[in-house]
């Protein structure tokens, strides 16, 4: 076995890979996160490639569009998961990985299907993604679907549903403020460390390859509508909290994940100020949202 060591956003992975198979060719995202090992690790995870396992005697929890792939999701009696991934139905729809777990997702093994490099790749980092998110959900730990650009040391983020505009409005920002770089473009870690909250680039970035290993304390997350006018507001603490925890990586039916991951919305909540932006994709639209939004001081 190959060990490698991953550090995200300050949480140690374990990573084993099976003989013949090449960490950095499977998982090239996730170089500028390589470190040595040390410490406790939040989750360990073996990697293989062979057939998938038998789920038959499982409970089959549901079948999930996650971004246009399929991930069928099962439960054991011991209350560790299974997880069948597979590849967006625009590649074929076929299954690329099988991951099992344990309840707390600290002991996972992820089990290749024998298809082309690419989508073994598709499937690890998709396993690798849910291990993480879960993993953490109790350690004050978000994964985020988001785009985040970095003003001025600070970390700004922008939720919205997937071809609502966050990209867009990011580079808006790159584009027409000063001083800004792209942290990340679909999945930033959010924690919050000592009081405050910190925003981590990520393996994770969607279709934009921002792979950064790199954090900043975060000014404000803003929810993105597209809107015929550009107008923001701050949200309330409530409408705030119904408005991130779609955007978060969670599952509803386990109630450890689930709470983890609603408690530390309201830890956010209280330190962090969260607002609305109704906005075109043009220049002024990035202005508005700056002026509003951007750490004075």
């Amino acid at each position: 076995m190959n060990v490698r060591y991953y550090m995200i956003a300050r949480h140690l992975l374990s990573v084993r890979f099976a003989d013949g198979l090449d960490a950095d060719a499977l998982i090239p995202s996730f170089s500028p996160f390589v470190c040595e090992a040390g410490g406790s690790t939040l989750l360990e995870m073996d990697v293989c490639e062979g057939s998938a396992p038998d789920f038959s005697r499982m409970d089959e929890i549901g079948q999930f569009d996650c971004g246009g792939a399929n991930h069928g999701v099962y439960q054991g009696v011991d209350g560790g998961y299974a997880f069948e991934i597979s590849l967006p139905t625009c590649d074929g729809g076929a299954l690329s990985c099988c991951l099992t777990t344990n309840a707390d997702f600290t002991c996972c093994r992820a089990v290749l299907m024998r298809v082309p490099s690419h989508q073994q790749q598709f499937g690890l980092n998709n396993a690798l993604m849910m291990a993480f998110a879960f993993a953490a959900a109790e350690k004050d730990t978000l994964l985020v679907h988001a785009s985040v650009i970095r003003n001025n040391g600070y970390g700004y983020l922008f939720t919205a549903p997937s071809g609502t505009g966050k990209s867009t409005h990011t580079h808006l920002w790159y584009k027409h403020i000063p001083g800004c770089d792209l942290m990340n473009d679909d999945n930033p870690v959010v924690r919050i460390v000592d009081g405050e909250t910190i925003i981590f680039g990520s393996p994770w970035s969607g279709k934009t390859p921002c792979y950064r290993n790199i954090w900043a304390p975060v000014g404000a997350i803003t929810r993105i509508e597209q809107r015929p006018e550009n107008t923001i507001r701050r949200m309330a603490p409530v409408e705030a909290f119904a408005n991130l925890l779609p955007a978060v990586s969670s599952m509803k039916w386990d109630a450890r994940v689930y709470k983890g991951i609603c408690d530390t919305i309201s830890k956010l909540l209280s330190l962090t100020p969260v607002f609305w932006l109704g906005c075109r994709p043009d220049e002024e639209a990035a202005r508005v949202c700056y002026e509003a939004v951007r750490v004075r001081g």
